[in-house]
């Protein structure tokens, strides 16, 4: 039986921490949409920073919220946004 609550825990966990990262995502993808226009960023970083917040987008649709999460969070790195 306590391995049932076990599993039954882990379960809820992930399912609450995937909801976090979908919630996160389309906010940081408007953060990274307004600081872009005015950062003073290389062409091959403003490049990277876009090809990034493409694939965090692309990644959110498809439901793999930790990817996208990941790369939106290096996207905000390059702009220097913590």
């Amino acid at each position: 039986m306590k391995t049932m609550k076990r599993i039954a825990l882990f379960a809820a966990l992930a399912l609450a921490s995937s909801f976090a990262f979908a919630a996160r995502c389309p906010k940081e993808m408007k953060v990274i949409d307004a600081a872009l226009p005015m950062a003073k960023l290389s062409a091959a970083q403003a490049s990277e920073v876009k090809k990034l917040r493409a694939e965090g987008e692309k990644l959110h649709k498809e439901g793999k919220h930790a990817g996208s999460a990941a790369a939106l969070d290096k996207a905000k790195g390059i702009l220097g946004i913590k």
